[in-house]
C-alpha cells in the first residue's frame, strides 16, 4: 500500500473514531467532557495518541507533557508508527468478539497504549535517545504492567489482550498479526551465547506461556496457556505443556 493510500485509510479510521465519540457525547453528556479531551480536541490520530500516552505514563502534568512531546516527535518523524497503530486498533476489533467499536480499545485497553508507547520507545532507541527509550519502558512497566524492551522488534496488527504481566526482552522479533495474552514472557534463556526468540506471523500465545532462548515459532502456530517453549515450534503447530510438546501439526511437520 502506498503512503498516500495509507494516509487516506488512517484518515477514515480517525473520522470513524470521531463519529463514535460524537455519538457517545450526545448520548452521555457527563462522559462527553473526557471524550472531548481524549478525541474531539485533536486533529488526527497521532495527536490523540501522543496525548493518550502522556496521560497514561505521566504521573503529573509535567511528566505527561514530556511523554506526549516525545511521542509527537516520533510520530511526526515516522508516519509508519501511526500506520502500525491504526492496524493494531483494527486488529483488536477483529480479534475480540466483545468489542464492536474503535473508541473503547483506544481509550481503555492498556495493552494498546503499552504497545504504542513501545513503538515510540523503539523509535527513540533506534535514534540514539536510549535514556528516553528506557524511561518509556520503565513507566509502561510500572503503570501498565507491560515491559517491552525498546530493542525488540514487533510487527503490526498485534493485540496484547488483557495485558498484565507481559514481558518481552531485547532483540525478540515478533511478526504481524500476533495475539499475546496476559502473563507471557518472551526472552533470552541462560544459554550462551544469549539469543532471543523469533515469533512468526499470526501466532497466538496463551496466558502464562514462556518462550525462551534461541527458538523460532512458525507462522500461525499456537502456544497453549502455561506452556514453556525452549525449542522450535513448526508452522501451524500447537505447543502445550511444560516442557512443550507438539500437537495438531500439519502433515509434513508431523512426519518430520
Amino acid at each position: 500500500m502506498t503512503a498516500a493510500a495509507n494516509a487516506t485509510t488512517d484518515d477514515r479510521l480517525w473520522q470513524a473514531i470521531r463519529d463514535e465519540a460524537q455519538r457517545a457525547v450526545a448520548s452521555d453528556p457527563v462522559f462527553g467532557a473526557s471524550l472531548a479531551e481524549a478525541v474531539l480536541d485533536h486533529d488526527d490520530l497521532a495527536a490523540a495518541l501522543a496525548a493518550l500516552i502522556g496521560r497514561r505514563l505521566g504521573g503529573n502534568v509535567a511528566e505527561q507533557a514530556r511523554f506526549a512531546a516525545f511521542s509527537r516527535d516520533a510520530f511526526r518523524a515516522a508516519p509508519d508508527l501511526i500506520e502500525a497503530s491504526a492496524c493494531d486498533l483494527r486488529a483488536i476489533v477483529r480479534s475480540d468478539p466483545a468489542i464492536a467499536s474503535l473508541l473503547a480499545p483506544l481509550l481503555h485497553f492498556k495493552g494498546y497504549v503499552a504497545l504504542q508507547a513501545w513503538r515510540v520507545s523503539n523509535w527513540l532507541w533506534r535514534h540514539d535517545h536510549r535514556d528516553a527509550a528506557l524511561l518509556f519502558q520503565n513507566e509502561a512497566s510500572n503503570v501498565l504492567q507491560v515491559s517491552i524492551h525498546p530493542a525488540a522488534s514487533i510487527g503490526s496488527s498485534v493485540y496484547l489482550d488483557h495485558a498484565t504481566g507481559i514481558v518481552i526482552g531485547a532483540d525478540v522479533v515478533i511478526g504481524d498479526e500476533v495475539t499475546i495474552l496476559q502473563n507471557v514472557s518472551i526472552g533470552r534463556s541462560s544459554e550462551l551465547p544469549p539469543r532471543s526468540p523469533r515469533i512468526g506471523r499470526g501466532v497466538f500465545i496463551g496466558a502464562g506461556a514462556s518462550i525462551l532462548g534461541n527458538v523460532s515459532i512458525g507462522d500461525l502456530a499456537k502456544i497453549g496457556a502455561g506452556t514453556v517453549v525452549t525449542s522450535d515450534v513448526p508452522v501451524g503447530c500447537t505447543a502445550v505443556g511444560n516442557p512443550a510438546r507438539l500437537t495438531n501439526c500439519p502433515e509434513p511437520a508431523s512426519a518430520a
